[in-house]
C-alpha cells in the first residue's frame, strides 16, 4: 500500500468517525453542564463514600487534565475531602464513559470497557496513596 492509499484510507475512516465524535463530545458536555450543578450536594463528608462518589462523577463527566485542576480546587475549596478530589481528577482525565462508544468502536469493546475499569480502580487506589505519601510527607 503506498502513501496516497493510506492517505485515502485513513481520511475514509475519519469521514466515518466525525459523527460519532461530535454526538459522544456533545453528550460529555450537556452531562458536564448538569452535574456541575450537582456536585457541591454530591459529596457527603465520608472519606471512603466521597472517593467512590468522585471516582463516579468522574467517570460519567470528561474533561481535560487541565481544567480538571481548576475544578478539583474548587472542590477543596468548598471542603470536599483531598481524597474524593484526586479520585476525581484521575477518572476525569483516563476513564471516559461519555466517550465509551466512540473508543470502543476505534479499538474494540472488550479493550475500551477493560481499559475504563482498570483506570476506575487504580485511580482510586492510587488517589488513597496520594494523600497517605501527603500525610506521612507533611
Amino acid at each position: 500500500m503506498n502513501l496516497k492509499e493510506s492517505v485515502i484510507k485513513a481520511g475514509k475512516s475519519l469521514q466515518k468517525m466525525i459523527p460519532i465524535l461530535v454526538g459522544m463530545l456533545l453528550l460529555a458536555m450537556l452531562i458536564n453542564n448538569l452535574a456541575q450543578r450537582y456536585y457541591d450536594k454530591m459529596f457527603t463528608g465520608d472519606y471512603l463514600k466521597d472517593t467512590f462518589i468522585g471516582a463516579i462523577a468522574g467517570s460519567l463527566s470528561f474533561g481535560m487534565a487541565l481544567t480538571s485542576y481548576v475544578v478539583g480546587g474548587e472542590f477543596l475549596q468548598r471542603g470536599v475531602s483531598l481524597l474524593a478530589v484526586t479520585a476525581f481528577i484521575m477518572t476525569w482525565t483516563t476513564v471516559g464513559i461519555a466517550m465509551l462508544p466512540l473508543e470502543a468502536k476505534m479499538l474494540g469493546t472488550k479493550f475500551a470497557i477493560w481499559r475504563n475499569v482498570f483506570n476506575f480502580i487504580f485511580a482510586i487506589i492510587i488517589s488513597i496513596l496520594t494523600v497517605l505519601i501527603l500525610r506521612m510527607i507533611q
